[in-house]
């Protein structure tokens, strides 16, 4: 629409791809969503190979290392990296003093390492599930024909799992495109298409939103071409074999041993880095924003007299949606898999829209509907439940979904024949059945919840501050002491979630995917 007249236009999307401010966001866009995901693979896929191969030691660590770090709120990387890479970083400052200057971490390279060392646990967990379920038979008749190791990885194994690591490629590549807050804190200039839809929100207040929408629009589209790719890349080969004959662990001798050890470990503990750094930050004695050597607790004091409302926020708002997630995720889930209809199907179908599309995007949606015409007058807090709600039901209803498909039908209907309702035999029967699909999605919605940057940056106000947005803010204003303690509060509430999940889960990896 024209932002001045209201008439129907194409003009928006003309200036779009005309305009070298927004042609330049597209290319960076997709110039670090790729590389990004392209380092996410080189280190996800070796890593996944290692671990379902070999005999290592710290296997379970390491997976918990990786889940950590694929909970973990992104912004919160791209911040600890300011205070390792950033103009005044330890790091930096370390090699300063010998003379030697290296790159800070601003702008796109930058960007890229935060993605790779972010994203890579999707690949990994994808792949390391497929590569523990190849039929065996194929890598031996590799052998017989005289392939060396690399050519039957190459020619057998990576084939044969690529559908697990297209997926988990596509998830890093439209998480990477969908992220607002590592390019805003790490950008320096480096814009894309999430912060210019962002950036021109923000400029057309009180106005129709109509830049904004248009760029919205065209990270959508990115995200379904992707996903449209992959499916046909898919659709041209088969990939499926009998599970027998599985892989069996080999154990490893010598400096291979040791080079597999260092690599696995390595790579987890430099992706968990960032939320040490963290965690170590937040407890450095402080005057107001400078850091005066030792250590001391000012950062958590000035938390509890500046962020109480932050942090109440947060909880409230995520524990509010999650109430709603688990009610809506029981009887969504239900339908999903017990009505094989065309309904049903157009549900589940659905239920994906809300994780591909990105946070701003949504928000902005949420913005413009709720807020003009005949919906208007929603106040922000109720707009943030509903965000956190839709954008994380997929996490509930998924887990829920796997939970119920293990539930025979019979049972639901044994109870009914003894003459008991059918909403009476699903909340009696059926629902303690499920319930550890439906915790595990619930724990998962709130760690997401609680952890939403994008989307609530569009839509709060001074009344409704949550703790990332505060953070976000803190970074922007140099309160690094700040932003640690509320940051090493939120990681806490993630790990505590994280725990629960593996308590309840039968498959630690495949519930975080």
């Amino acid at each position: 629409m024209d932002a001045d007249t209201g008439n129907w236009t194409l003009g928006n999307y003309v200036e779009v791809f005309t305009r070298n401010f927004y042609l330049r966001g597209l290319k960076n866009t997709l110039f670090v969503g790729l590389l990004g995901t392209i380092g996410a693979c080189l280190v996800g896929i070796p890593l996944a190979f290692f671990t379902a191969r070999f005999h290592l030691w710290g296997r379970t660590w390491i997976s918990t290392l990786a889940i950590l770090v694929l909970v973990a709120p992104p912004f919160i990387g791209a911040y600890a990296w300011i205070m390792m890479l950033g103009s005044n970083g330890f790091i930096t400052n370390f090699f300063e003093r010998l003379g030697i200057d290296i790159p800070t971490i601003y702008g796109a390279h930058g960007i890229i390492l935060v993605f790779t060392l972010k994203f890579f646990p999707f690949v990994f967990l994808m792949t390391q599930t497929a590569l523990m379920a190849v039929n065996k038979s194929f890598e031996d008749a590799a052998d017989n024909l005289g392939c060396t190791p690399w050519q039957r990885f190459v020619k057998i194994t990576l084939p044969l799992v690529f559908p697990a690591i297209s997926t988990g490629a596509i998830i890093c590549f439209v998480l990477s495109i969908a992220d607002f807050g590592t390019p805003a804190i790490l950008g320096r200039g480096f814009r894309t298409l999430s912060t210019i839809a962002f950036a021109a929100y923000r400029s057309e207040l009180g106005g129709l939103p109509t830049m904004a929408v248009t760029v919205s629009m065209i990270m959508i589209a990115i995200s379904m071409l992707a996903l449209l790719a992959q499916r046909r890349i898919l659709a041209r080969r088969r990939y499926a074999s009998s599970l027998t004959n599985l892989p069996i662990k080999m154990h490893l001798t010598g400096w291979k041993n040791i080079a597999v050890h260092l690599f696995c470990h390595g790579a987890v503990l430099i992706a968990m880095l960032p939320n040490l750094v963290v965690v170590y930050t937040s407890f450095l004695k402080t005057n107001g924003p400078v850091f005066v050597g030792g250590f001391g607790l000012e950062s958590y004091a000035r938390m509890w007299r500046q962020a109480p409302e932050a942090i109440g926020n947060s909880f409230l708002f995520a524990f509010s949606a999650v109430v709603l997630i688990t009610i809506f995720s029981a009887f969504i889930s239900y339908v999903i898999v017990r009505r094989e209809t065309r309904a049903a199907g157009a549900i589940d179908f659905l239920m994906m829209v809300p994780y591909l599309v990105p946070g701003v995007v949504m928000a902005i949606g949420f913005v413009t509907t709720f807020r003009t015409g005949f919906l208007s007058g929603m106040g922000a807090a109720w707009l943030l439940i509903l965000l956190y709600f839709i954008r994380r039901l997929p996490y509930g209803v998924r887990s829920t979904t796997s939970s119920l498909r293990q539930v025979k039908p019979s049972m639901e209907e044994a109870a009914i024949n003894l003459g008991a309702p059918p909403l009476t035999a699903f909340l009696k029967v059926t629902l303690p059945l499920i319930l550890p699909g439906l915790v595990v999605g619930s724990l998962m919605s709130f760690i997401t919840a609680i952890n939403e940057l994008s989307g609530t940056l569009i839509i709060y106000d001074s009344g409704t501050l949550t703790m990332p947005v505060s953070i976000y803010l803190a970074v922007l204003d140099g309160e690094f002491g700040l932003a640690a303690a509320l940051s090493t509060v939120l990681l806490l509430c993630t790990g505590a979630c994280v725990f629960a999940v593996f308590r309840f889960a039968e498959n630690r990896e495949s519930s975080f995917l």
